[in-house]
């Protein structure tokens, strides 16, 4: 089963929200947290790094964990360098939109399956 790891970064707009194509498999059209699954033998914190750098174009730092949901782990972090932009020329899942949010903003993606967003929102106590 596959693991997969989101990015809860924080500014002064709020949470980074990233929108998913509205041809996406699994949550087309839906604001979210970017993510990333673990390939074959990465790491957490590796897949972390990977996702700043090909979902978002930023290099990143892990900080903590900030909530589980099933095999979807949610961890806080920082940009270190670089501007947020999407989308990247980087293969998987590559990202339409971008903005700051609230954790309140995710409860469609919640509704619609997202683990991370379930994660999130537990974990800062936002109703469904």
């Amino acid at each position: 089963m596959t693991r997969s790891v989101s990015l809860v970064i924080e500014g002064p707009g709020g949470l980074l929200l990233v929108r998913r194509p509205d041809d996406d498999e699994s949550l087309p059209g839906v604001w979210g947290l970017p993510a990333a699954s673990l390939r074959e033998g990465e790491s957490e914190r590796d897949a972390l790094l990977r996702a700043g750098r090909e979902k978002l174009g930023v290099e990143i730092e892990p900080l903590e964990l900030a909530g589980e949901e099933g095999r979807m782990r949610d961890w806080r972090a920082r940009i270190v360098a670089g501007e947020p932009a999407v989308p990247q020329a980087a293969g998987g899942t590559q990202y339409v939109g971008l903005r700051w949010g609230q954790p309140s903003e995710l409860a469609p993606a919640a509704r619609a399956g997202s683990l991370c967003a379930r994660a999130l929102r537990r974990v800062v106590g936002c109703p469904w």
